[in-house]
């Protein structure tokens, strides 16, 4: 039995509104830091840092990283995504194979559009199947980039001192990964000088950022985090839009923790500061949205002897 031409309209309708949605999602907040915790912090990475004046309540996990927990280390932000690989198998089994697939073979969408309920309940699966062809196709890109998957919103994260020697840019330069080195975390003092550099790693970033200044972010954090703010600008692209931002003031800002692991240090702290986060249409500088105009973060940076701190993760303070 064929289809009226009323209702191939409707399925077209909703296809196209899906399509919308999956394109719609990268467009949350993608400055540095904006899109959720990311990037690396040595053998804490998977251990929140201790909140401040500043940020006094939960931080947000890290949801990005090169660095693998630990076995059986129990992460919020990793059960997370765990619990969605599995509704993911759980849902082509169960709503999608009732749903979405028997429309598809001509019984859905006959039966299915008979009631309002039917309605919404088709355009919310068709909505979960775009949102899931568009992450697969993400993370196969990664994959073939040989790149991780990526996000974050301010400046003072990155993953760790750059590559020697070859090493691949989510391991630690002494051998091992992040996420656990042999050395013992011992603790290390900071300095003024360290957080005016820290400050200026702020205003720098986000302004790099905004500038699309790739080779400047190269120069201010890690190969992870400069890897994923590189997946933030294609986004930007693919949608036509750049996000401007200026104006970055520091407000206030305290020391979480500072450590050292083998030889390299690494320095957590959180800040809150304000700025102009605006996103405008690419091919005619039209005004599309503005972003949040205050932030709170925890930044991580990492340095080496002798070398310059280097943004290696950042986190969502409260």
């Amino acid at each position: 039995m064929t289809s009226s031409p009323a209702r191939r309209r409707r399925v077209v309708t909703l296809l196209a509104l899906a399509a919308s949605l999956a394109l719609a999602a990268p467009a949350v907040d993608a400055r540095p830091g904006g899109g959720g915790g990311m990037g690396s912090r040595g053998s804490k990475t998977f251990s929140a840092p201790p909140s401040t004046a500043t940020s006094p309540g939960a931080m947000g996990p890290i949801q990005r990283s090169q660095t693998s927990p630990s076995p059986g280390f129990n992460n919020p932000g990793m059960a997370a995504q765990n619990r969605g690989s599995r509704f993911g198998g759980g849902f082509l089994g169960g709503m999608l194979g009732a749903g979405l697939i028997g429309a598809l073979l001509g019984a859905g969408l006959s039966g299915g559009l008979g009631g309002i309920g039917s309605f919404i309940g088709l355009i919310f699966q068709i909505g979960l199947i775009a949102l899931l062809v568009m992450l697969a196709v993400r993370f196969f890109r990664r994959r073939q980039e040989g790149q991780p998957a990526m996000a974050a919103n301010s400046a003072y994260a990155r993953s760790g001192p750059p590559p020697q020697g070859g090493a691949n840019p989510g391991m630690n330069p002494m051998g091992g990964g992040y996420g656990g080195g042999a050395a013992r975390p011992q603790p290390v003092q900071v300095q003024p000088d360290d957080f005016q550099a820290f400050e200026r790693s702020l205003n720098e970033i986000q302004a790099a950022y905004g500038r699309e200044d790739v080779a400047a972010l190269r120069r201010l954090a890690t190969p992870e985090m400069v890897g994923y703010f590189e997946e933030d600008l294609r986004a930007n692209a693919a949608r036509g839009v750049v996000n401007r931002i200026s104006d970055v003031k520091l407000l206030q800002g305290d020391l979480s923790e500072a450590w050292r692991e083998g030889r390299v240090e690494f320095a957590t702290v959180a800040m809150r500061f304000s700025l102009r986060d605006e996103v405008f249409e690419r091919a005619t500088n039209r005004h599309v949205e503005n972003g949040p105009q205050e932030a709170k973060e925890f930044w991580t940076f990492v340095r080496e002897p002798g070398g310059p701190w280097l943004l290696s993760a950042i986190q969502q303070g409260r």
